[in-house]
């Protein structure tokens, strides 16, 4: 856990079994294709008042995913 509050949370995950898969049926490339892009949609369908930054992973030859939540921030209708 890299942080953690009401309305954040972040970790990096430092081994992907998906990415280890994709390696081993020698098809790497399609390994962001077929399992991390799919992060954006699983959150979204989850909880769509949180979302999800994340800019490097091991399937791109990252040491580690860098998943960054946090909860979006309210409009203030009064400042429109």
């Amino acid at each position: 856990i890299v942080h953690q509050s009401d309305d954040a949370f972040s970790f990096n995950v430092t081994r992907c079994r998906y990415a280890e898969l994709y390696q081993a049926l020698g098809i790497p490339e399609l390994g962001a294709v077929m399992s991390c892009n799919r992060d954006w949609s699983l959150i979204q369908g989850f909880n769509p008042d949180i979302e999800l930054e994340r800019m490097q992973t091991i399937m791109q030859g990252a040491p580690y995913c860098d998943f960054r939540y946090r909860r979006r921030q309210p409009i203030d209708l009064e400042e429109s």
